[in-house]
């Protein structure tokens, strides 16, 4: 009887170490789960992030995909540019790598209605009404007519005149 007090004593004492290691260890490993989730954004949008505070330098992988802007305090803003995949690296003064994060720009989530004319495509955002939407992959002439009526309009607001 001795004998078998003293395996439930040592099995005992085994699980209550395991299960210390496991609550010690948790938290290291939700981190460490977590800072290697993609930062998922639509592109023509952006998302704020909460990255470690002393970040000195950002680099991403391709610029023509997403955008990063560091702000104080490790907050970053990143800008959808274009579809895909690429990376951000933050690192330190050191120049020790802190975070390395994949960023996933997606379509957007409005709803969108795409008209093709031949191989012109058009893009229109139909909330509730459909209005043109420039959208990457749009035909050249009708992507250039819309940035240039956006382009007017946003100068004859920020004049305060309007032609008559």
């Amino acid at each position: 009887m001795w004998f078998m007090s003293l395996r439930s004593r040592s099995r005992v004492a085994f699980i209550g170490r395991s299960f210390a290691t496991a609550v010690l260890l948790c938290p290291v490993m939700a981190h460490a789960e977590a800072a290697g989730d993609p930062i998922a954004v639509n592109v023509d949008q952006a998302k704020l992030v909460k990255l470690p505070g002393r970040i000195a330098t950002i680099v991403v992988g391709n610029p023509l995909i997403a955008d990063v802007t560091l702000q104080p305090g490790g907050l970053v803003v990143v800008t959808g540019k274009g579809y895909g995949a690429t990376n951000v690296i933050a690192m330190d003064r050191a120049g020790s790598i802190l975070v390395d994060r994949v960023i996933q720009v997606e379509g957007p989530t409005d709803q969108v209605v795409t008209v093709y004319r031949g191989v012109e495509r058009e893009s229109y955002s139909c909330m509730p009404l459909c209005e043109k939407r420039i959208t990457l992959g749009d035909g050249a002439a009708y992507f250039k007519a819309t940035m240039d009526q956006a382009s007017n309009l946003s100068a004859k607001a920020a004049s305060g005149t309007e032609k008559q």
